[in-house]
């Protein structure tokens, strides 16, 4: 990092810390006392309007996270193995009371980033666009019933956001919203709910509504139609029930992105997928957590690998997530917990295609690290035809800090993952993908300022042939503070 860039984020790391050890020096819950400042009348300027600020820093630093190479004799696409920037995000909600079941939500998200490494990143500021990812209207008790109504621009989270969480996975964590309408049903008191939603997602950043500055950015990696039937039950004691039928339509993209010009043709294509699901999720006894679920996958789509170009495939495909966790419940908080994820990889001797789809999950789910170099074996932060057998510890070290650790043993399911010379390329006959290990030390200093380090290392099992088989490590250093 630049001598000027680690000077300013030092400063502003040594003035939240001071504001942050005031904080914590007070007792008790969080209060007036412990704020860089009381609440004011910018939160609640009159009676009908509510609004809100909050900023992220994010230092990142890679090596060998994309190709899992660092020779570029082997690797020629590796200009530079390494990866070094900062982003910063801003944004600012409103809430209005148009009525006493009726409001009218906003933020506007501005992210800019400056980069050190790799080279062909623009060596100075990019200032970016700015754009609203929210813009809806919410009503409740349509028509003097138990339904709620959100139209527009929205976040749209299920379950633990296993396949729905982030309508937007090429800008990264920028945003995550969807173009949709969400119409949610109590069934009974509280027991039982219905959701349904239609979602029209753009690629393009500019369908709906112009960013400021537009810097024709991609958001997603095809224009997507969908529906989605959620439902949850929570009628049996200490237990939670759901069931699922989501339908997704990809449509290609066909115009020429600034970040990344060849997307269209790399990622975008026809499908039509059906998924069918259900999860369960509870407790048992004092110290037990579980949840497990799963899906099948149907439909068709159309292939944009080399040599099968417009070719349509028949889907058939599976997907598994569990996780189990025991809670000791000492004084430190600490839990253990073990799980195992299947997402299955296309088998090239059919012609179907077997490779389950996340769908709008397209996020980082595990790990930071690994999406990258998923990107050239599937696409963005896809990590699909996989096994996944996870072990973790998470304690508090106080009040203050707390530890995740957690090691994944990854496979392949099929030996069918993109060949792109000079890039990335996979065995034939070996299925073992690796070793991963995750660390999260994360830290509240006060009620409005918190931050985290993540630190990830993976070691390539024998899936990746010699080019492609470097040890990668990742770390990040994140602030965020709520206005």
């Amino acid at each position: 990092m630049k001598e000027g860039k680690w000077t300013i984020g030092f400063a502003v790391v040594l003035l939240m810390a001071m504001g942050g050890t005031v904080a914590v020096a007070g007792a008790g819950a969080p209060g007036e006392k412990d704020r860089f400042w009381p609440k004011s009348g910018f939160h609640n300027p009159t009676d009908w309007l509510s609004m809100g600020l909050d900023h992220r820093f994010r230092s990142v630093w890679g090596d060998n996270i994309d190709t899992l190479g660092d020779d570029k004799s082997e690797v020629p696409f590796q200009v530079n193995h390494e990866y070094e920037y900062q982003r910063y995000r801003t944004r600012w909600w409103t809430k209005w009371m148009l009525g006493d079941d009726v409001s009218f939500n906003t933020r506007l998200t501005w992210e800019f980033r400056t980069w050190d490494e790799p080279p062909r990143k623009p060596q100075d500021v990019d200032f970016d666009e700015a754009l609203f990812d929210w813009l809806n209207i919410r009503v409740e008790n349509v028509g003097g019933m138990p339904l709620t109504a959100t139209v527009g621009r929205q976040d749209v989270i299920l379950g633990v956001g296993w396949l729905v969480l982030d309508g937007t996975p090429l800008d990264g964590s920028r945003t995550i919203f969807m173009d949709a309408a969400r119409f949610t049903y109590m069934l009974d008191e509280k027991d039982t709910k219905v959701d349904l939603i239609y979602i029209d997602q753009a690629s393009e950043s500019d369908r709906w509504l112009e960013p400021i500055s537009d810097e024709d950015r991609a958001l997603a990696k095809a224009d997507e139609r969908g529906a989605i039937l959620y439902l949850t039950n929570k009628s049996f004691e200490n237990t939670q029930l759901e069931g699922f039928f989501m339908y997704k339509n990809d449509n290609p993209v066909d115009v020429t992105f600034t970040e990344d010009p060849a997307l269209p043709g790399l990622w975008s294509q026809k499908a039509e997928i059906y998924t069918f699901g259900a999860a369960i999720a509870g407790t048992e006894g004092e110290h037990w957590k579980y949840r497990a679920e799963g899906a099948m996958q149907t439909g068709n789509k159309t292939s944009n690998m080399p040599g099968m170009v417009g070719t349509e495939q028949d889907i058939w495909a599976f997907g598994v997530l569990t996780n189990l966790e025991y809670l000791f419940k000492d004084s430190a908080n600490s839990s253990v917990h073990v799980g195992y994820e299947y997402a299955s990889g296309d088998d090239p001797s059919t012609s179907d295609n077997e490779q389950f789809d996340l769908l709008w999950a397209e996020w980082p789910r595990w790990s930071e690290l690994f999406i990258y170099s998923y990107t050239f074996e599937t696409s963005i932060a896809e990590s699909t035809n996989l096994h996944r057998a996870n072990f973790g510890h998470k304690f508090n070290v106080n009040k203050q800090w707390q530890i995740s650790l957690d090691y994944h043993a990854l496979w392949a399911d099929e030996n069918s993952g993109s060949v792109i010379p000079g890039v990335l390329q996979v065995s034939n006959d070996e299925k073992f993908r690796g070793n991963l290990v995750t660390m999260w030390a994360k830290y509240k200093f006060n009620s409005q300022l918190s931050g985290h380090l993540l630190a990830e290392y993976f070691c390539p099992g024998d899936y990746y042939p010699k080019q492609n088989n470097d040890s990668a490590y990742f770390l990040r250093f994140n602030l965020e503070l709520t206005f």
